[in-house]
């Protein structure tokens, strides 16, 4: 039966997908979007081929070329298969493949793990869940070429992905991604992919990984004599359903806390996420359990991990007792703040140090930096830029930790990925560490303002679903690049970085640096009065997302309520000007 409304190339997609060697509960699923002549899920489905953006392949699941699959992955594996087998010629390539707790993640994993095998490459199947940070850490400590894991991170319970590693444990980066890519396109037919596993080739993996893992998290602590002082120091932890919970807590444990409270309820491992409306440790909702648990025990420090355990939200009281959500630049300044501090106390800052965040991440970051003389760099958005840089300095320069603003943080090198688990226990650390000093988490990030300035950050993220809105937002792109403001907040434009074009122009004269950065669909407007705003498509969402950075001196903690409330306003108006307040 065929549907005259939908676009002819997509049409043609469609009755490749009920006519091919595809199973029946597909072309099932298929169908019944034709019966009901439901021409947008069905062009949707199959307007384009999932791609690797930031995060690798994410999507909605079902049947369909722009869906997540057996088929869309499977054709991932063998595409990625392919360009292992073309990279190691006459090794004995390894993989390792873990997953998280999402509906199919488990099959999908199992289906990777089948396919790698059968392409006569050899594969670490981690025999449960675990978080994607291990994974990073197992590629790396098993000398493995590559690795995936199965997880769509903090999206919604429909959706599942799929991020592909490379040997030094970071997410593909140009041109890696791009040759698996070339090499999926090359996979014309289902046929192609070869499905039936080889059982020799798979090797379950699990605690002996977990216990090196956490032992080398435990290298990285700091303040073993404040933990130890402040052992009961009370922590509500929750990993949101997700792999978090397999992890965190014994490695809390390991660190010396001994006053751990779990949420329960969101320690039970379901891909529908019951609790929670969406995963999402940056949403309050997704902590409201927690918080609930820690007003009712007083705690100290609330923490939730997302469903992978790569990204953590966190909430401290503030002085009248209250808890307050951090945002993650604040989270990100405190734990870079805080390492900076005790590795120039210990006389460990040599001038070959380094930390690196992203350019949508607060600019505080590279102020703190620079007053220690260390090297701040500055990548695009996606941690796998941040894990390239660390694998490019890796015998020349000592990374100290790194950041996003997207809740994603790393200390230490064993991994080349964000990681949610060695980011609790340093987090929890930093808060025994700084209550055994007679302060708090929310009064260090006041003394952080106080030294270095009064920085406030804000994202509004614009949802565009489905062609249309993929549409939408490039229309949105090209106009501020056609028409780029001039004025923002009151204060002049200087500067305007385009990432698309690699170009930095000053506003006054005219003038055009190039930018030592991959093309990337970014625009940064710098105001004369410190302020910077970036838009940018998400890689991995049906979002455009609007980042923005405003910031004053603070001169004394009296003043600390009126600065942020002119802050707050002053973001408010740069939304307004930018029209997407």
């Amino acid at each position: 039966m065929s549907v005259p409304t939908l676009e002819s190339g997509i049409m043609e997609k469609v009755n490749v997908w009920l006519n091919g060697n595809y199973d029946e509960a597909t072309k099932s699923e298929i169908q019944a979007l034709i019966d009901k002549d439901d021409t947008n899920a069905l062009t949707d489905a199959f307007y384009k081929d999932l791609e690797f953006g930031t995060g690798g392949l994410r999507g909605i699941m079902g049947a369909g070329s722009n869906r997540v699959n057996k088929y869309t992955l499977g054709a991932a594996t063998q595409g990625f298969s392919n360009t292992l087998l073309e990279t190691y010629p006459g090794q004995q390539i390894s993989v390792v493949i873990a997953h998280d707790n999402r509906n199919n993640s488990d099959v999908f994993a199992k289906m990777t793990a089948e396919v790698f095998s059968a392409n006569g490459i050899k594969v670490y199947f981690f025999e449960a869940l675990r978080p994607t940070p291990e994974l990073s850490y197992a590629i790396r400590e098993l000398g493995a070429q590559g690795g995936v894991m199965l997880t769509a991170s903090h999206n919604p319970k429909e959706y599942n992905g799929y991020k592909a590693y490379g040997a030094d444990g970071g997410q593909l980066v140009p041109p890696h991604d791009s040759n698996v890519i070339n090499q999926v396109r090359k996979v014309t037919s289902i046929d192609d992919i070869k499905f039936s596993g080889n059982s020799d080739l798979i090797e379950t993996i699990g605690k002996e990984i977990d216990d090196k893992y956490m032992d080398t998290l435990l290298k990285l602590s700091i303040s073993q004599d404040a933990i130890k002082r402040q052992e009961d120091l009370k922590i509500v932890f929750s990993p949101i359903h997700g792999t978090g919970g397999v992890l965190v807590p014994p490695t809390l444990a390991k660190f010396g806390f001994k006053n751990v409270h779990l949420v329960e309820e969101q320690m039970v491992l379901d891909g529908n996420f019951p609790t929670v409306i969406y995963p999402n440790p940056e949403e309050k909702e997704a902590l409201t359990m927690a918080l609930n648990k820690a007003k009712e025990i007083d705690a100290d420090l609330v923490m939730a991990t997302d469903p992978d355990a790569d990204r953590v939200g966190i909430a401290v009281k503030n002085n009248e007792g209250d808890f307050v959500l951090l945002n993650g630049n604040q989270a990100a300044c405190l734990l870079i703040n805080y390492v900076l501090k005790a590795w120039e106390k210990a006389g460990k800052l040599t001038g070959k140090e380094y930390i690196v965040k992203t350019v949508v991440t607060s600019y505080l970051i590279d102020k703190m930096a620079a007053a220690k003389k260390v090297d701040c760099y500055n990548t695009l958005t996606g941690f796998k830029w941040i894990g390239e840089l660390m694998t490019k300095f890796e015998n020349d320069k000592t990374f100290i930790a790194g950041g996003e603003e997207s809740y994603g943080y790393l200390v230490g090198e064993h991994a080349r990925d964000k990681d949610a688990v060695i980011s609790c226990a340093m987090i929890a650390e930093m808060a025994a560490f700084h209550k055994d000093n007679g302060s708090s988490l929310y009064n260090a990030l006041i003394d952080i303002y106080l030294e270095y300035g009064f920085y406030k950050e804000k994202l509004i993220a614009i949802t565009k679903k489905g062609k249309s809105g993929a549409e939408e937002i490039q229309t949105m792109m090209d106009n501020f690049r056609a028409n780029p403001p001039a004025v923002i907040a009151g204060s002049k434009v200087v500067t305007l970085k385009d990432y698309k074009s690699g170009e930095s122009k000053n506003i006054s004269d005219g003038s055009i640096e190039k930018m030592d950065l991959p093309s990337s669909n970014v625009l940064q407007f710098f105001t004369e009065d410190g302020s910077i705003i970036s838009a940018r498509p998400s890689g991995t969402e049906p979002k455009i997302k609007f980042y923005c950075s405003v910031n004053e001196p603070l001169s004394n903690k009296s003043e600390f309520q009126n600065i942020e409330s002119k802050l707050d306003n002053k973001l408010d108006q740069v939304m307004n000007d930018l029209g997407v307040g």
